[in-house]
């Protein structure tokens, strides 16, 4: 099984994520890591901070000589802005130069305060800040790899920012992602990417925020992951939860979900073919998204995450409470973006990749990647024969 933790706050000395489960001989550079955490700083309209923040990493256990060992992989991402903030998020004891006492509305921040009897919201807002999502990345780009070795792809794009919708039912391939990420908000229909950019810059000009959706998709996934057995197993159920922990997150579609929703059931299914040339099962609608009973049906697993406009302003107006003095007043400004939903987009990419690798470990097994990759195409050579008895 693929387990993994991450820990830190976003001004802390350093965010650590420690992976478990990997099979041993899996291929690891740092250069891929780093890359995916480019990725997750990209994007028009983000804040000031991703432009001087490099994500600067360090294999602490778990790889030797760019393999994995079988063992954990411990790595650290340390935070170039750590010497600015030694004395405010120092761990020895003492007292904070400034108390955050006006929560802001759609954060953790009060809620996090009640829970834990904080009097100061940065106790709060330091672990639920996005930052946290960095480390994920990381775990990400691990479970990436191990998908790789068994054909699987993940991938995402914006549909939508703001008001700003695309319309074009054109979908990226694997080939596509670099063209994606060349977008300013990685959206590859170009008159909707101009229409977000205009949306970001009308946003920032009154120091407003701005949520959007990303859609997520995983190409190659074998059939068989998940299960229709137990309700903790469904694959669509796992991925619902992962991607829905992302912070501002607050919706999550399997397929065209909502949209079947309000349809008959002879327009809302995926029709089931033969394909005798590739001796398999095809299905050439999307409509369930690669997902049926809980399993995955060996077409692309695809998601739509919303993200909601970000709790923080560049113009603080959004109405608040003093926990301390009880009176009326506005939400505190920490630095934030008008957007963060092209970032939203890789860290979706981060969370189906860590559901999917997950199960494909649980499926297939093995203590090592040539062990695992046996055993899926042993499975793939077999998933489609014709039964050879049924059960009465």
């Amino acid at each position: 099984m693929l387990r993994y933790l991450t820990a830190g706050e976003s001004h802390g000395k350093s965010l650590v994520v420690i992976v478990e489960g990997l099979p041993a001989g899996l291929r690891i550079e740092q250069s891929e890591i780093t890359g995916e955490l480019g990725r997750r700083r990209l994007g028009y309209g983000r804040g000031p901070r991703m432009r001087f923040e490099q994500d600067e990493i360090e294999m602490l256990a778990g790889v030797r000589h760019g393999r994995t060992l079988g063992s954990p992989v411990a790595i650290e991402i340390a935070n170039t802005e750590w010497p600015k903030w030694v004395e405010e998020m120092s761990p020895a004891p003492g007292r904070p130069a400034k108390i955050l006492t006006a929560p802001r509305p759609g954060h953790a921040d009060l809620a996090g305060m009640q829970k834990y009897g904080f009097g100061d919201a940065r106790d709060v807002l330091e672990r639920a800040s996005a930052r946290e999502t960095a480390a994920r990345v990381v775990a990400g780009c691990l479970a990436k790899a191990l998908l790789a070795e068994i054909g699987v792809a993940v991938l995402s794009h914006i549909t939508a920012i703001g008001s700003a919708v695309s319309t074009s039912s054109v979908r990226p391939g694997v080939d596509d992602l670099d063209r994606v990420d060349a977008s300013e908000v990685r959206c590859i229909d170009v008159a909707a990417a101009e229409r977000m950019v205009a949306a970001i810059k009308a946003a920032a000009k009154v120091g407003d925020s701005l949520g959007g959706v990303a859609e997520v998709i995983a190409y190659g996934v074998p059939v068989g992951l998940g299960s229709h057995v137990h309700w903790d197993r469904k694959i669509d159920g796992m991925l619902a939860q992962a991607l829905m922990s992302i912070q501002a997150v607050k919706g999550v579609e399997i397929g065209d979900g909502f949209t079947i929703a309000h349809q008959l059931g002879s327009e809302a299914h995926d029709a089931i073919f033969y394909d005798e040339h590739d001796d398999r099962y095809i299905r050439e609608t999307t409509r369930a998204g690669g997902v049926e009973g809980g399993i995955t049906t060996g077409g692309p697993v695809i998601a739509h995450v919303a993200m909601k406009p970000l709790a923080t302003l560049n113009r603080p107006t959004l109405h608040t409470v003093d926990v301390v003095t009880k009176e009326d007043t506005v939400s505190f400004k920490e630095r934030t973006d008008v957007t963060a939903v092209p970032a939203m987009g890789v860290v979706a990419e981060t969370m189906m990749s860590l559901v999917l690798a997950n199960e494909a470990l649980r499926k297939f097994g093995g203590d090592s990647i040539a062990e695992f990759t046996r055993n899926h195409r042993a499975f793939v050579e077999t998933c489609n024969a014709t039964p050879s008895a049924v059960t009465p």
